[in-house]
């Protein structure tokens, strides 16, 4: 029975702490979408998003206003194109020709986003993975709402080193194809390891190849709750306030159940997971910044911030893995930099490094995101950040992530603007000394011995 009291603590949270819901997004299969001929596969895939996609946006909107919550994004992923494009593409311009697709489909549905046009190379490439990658700085330079992930890690297979040196090349060339957007093309690229087949945030959604024909994955949000939440208890010691977030997570979580639900009876598609991350965005007290300092940190980047984050994040999930009957995706706190107000505020101040953040991430969901860095950056040291990062991943057996933005034309200093949820940064600095000699070795990082379990 639904409590009245809970009723109106919810009201509270959605009117004064920011509470959304901030992705509905579904995942549909392309596998019998495979043609010999390339037109045709086209044109299946855009019937299939439409069958089951084509009122995404209308039924987000009338279970928002039903229900009284916000749903920031309604979104599509679909599964890895590399592995629809392999019979029939013959170059990377073929895998272009579905990028548009994507795109044209999108906006005919009016979604904000579409993922899945990626790749899955963490132990070696194929000639069609190897052609898809290489096409995707003209596929997002031509497109606005597709987003491209590539997993080039795992813990079972280790680090695919040629992959990861490969990417450091195709960030560069991105950003290029983009600089007159600020190379906004990147914001629509993260390059992972161990990344998740059921993950409903862009730009590393995708339909995994073990999901069904379609399923609904529902992201929800709320730093502001958190925050709101842990400023009552201020002072008191870290049993209180562990219990609180968890607590304050549970009720998050228990309204992005209630919205997969609905979603799932009305769109007749099966619910899938709860992503419970905290998302952060620009809008002033929705920041994950906000709730460390709030702990007792004079500044995100202060000494004890790692271990501050460890504490929300796994709060954060203790909590909502009971409010929901499947919790996967990401799930716990991301740390973007130009999405989060406190974020900005701390590199701008210079408390937060490259460096420190990296720190963070062996604590948190996912990696390195949205962080502008100078253009002139080298694709051997964007590399050498990815493997870094995969190093974490895979050692750790967790997902992470690296989004980067290197802004042709920028410098240390600048600040870029990119608008909406994806918002601005200022440029960080990277460490000048270089690591090509490293990342130009060809082959694989093995795997952990950790890893070796069957």
């Amino acid at each position: 029975m639904i409590d009245l009291f809970e009723v109106l603590e919810t009201k509270k949270m959605i009117d004064h702490d920011l509470l959304d819901v901030r992705t509905i997004t579904v995942g549909i299969s392309l596998l019998d979408c495979v043609d010999t001929d390339l037109s045709v596969m086209n044109e299946k895939i855009h019937d299939k998003i439409l069958k089951y996609a084509g009122k995404l946006v209308e039924t987000g909107d009338s279970i928002a206003k039903d229900f009284g919550v916000p749903i920031v994004n309604k979104r599509v992923s679909v599964t890895p194109i590399s592995l629809i494009g392999g019979s029939v593409c013959r170059s990377s311009e073929d895998y272009v020709k579905i990028a548009r697709t994507l795109d044209r489909t999108a906006k005919e549905i009016s979604v904000n986003f579409i993922g899945g046009y990626s790749a899955l190379v963490s132990k070696n490439m194929t000639k069609a993975d190897m052609m898809m990658i290489e096409s995707i700085p003209e596929a997002l330079a031509e497109t606005e709402r597709v987003c491209s992930s590539v997993n080039v890690a795992s813990t079972k297979t280790g680090i695919n080193m040629d992959a990861v040196r490969l990417m450091g090349s195709i960030v560069k060339k991105t950003a290029e194809r983009t600089k007159d957007q600020d190379s906004l093309g990147c914001a629509k690229l993260v390059v992972f390891c161990n990344a998740p087949d059921d993950n409903p945030f862009m730009a590393g959604a995708f339909h995994g190849v073990t999901e069904g024909e379609a399923v609904i994955n529902v992201g929800v949000s709320g730093p502001g709750v958190v925050k709101s939440a842990v400023e009552k208890v201020h002072g008191e010691n870290f049993e209180v306030l562990c219990e609180t977030i968890k607590k304050t997570a549970f009720k998050i979580t228990r309204v992005g159940q209630l919205v997969a639900q609905e979603a799932s009876s009305r769109l007749h598609i099966p619910f899938g997971i709860i992503d419970l991350s905290l998302a952060p965005t620009p809008s002033v007290g929705d920041s994950v910044a906000g709730i460390l300092e709030e702990t007792g940190l004079e500044c995100v980047g202060a000494p004890g911030t790692t271990a501050a984050l460890a504490m929300l994040n796994d709060q954060v999930k203790k909590g909502g893995v009971m409010a929901s009957s499947y919790v996967g995706g990401l799930s716990g706190a991301f740390i973007p930099v130009s999405e989060d107000q406190g974020m900005i505020d701390a590199v701008s101040k210079g408390a937060l490094t490259i460096e420190k953040l990296e720190a963070m991430t062996c604590v948190c969901s996912v990696g390195l995101d949205m962080i502008v860095i100078p253009g002139d950056t080298p694709a051997a040291s964007i590399a050498g950040i990815i493997a870094d990062e995969a190093a974490i991943g895979m050692v750790n057996q967790k997902t992470t992530a690296v989004r980067l933005i290197p802004a042709i034309g920028k410098k240390v200093g600048d600040t870029v603007e990119f608008g909406g949820l994806l918002g601005h940064a200022p440029v960080i600095p990277v460490n000048r000394y270089s690591c090509r000699e490293f990342v130009e070795r060809k082959g694989r990082i093995p795997a952990p011995i950790h890893s070796f379990k069957n």
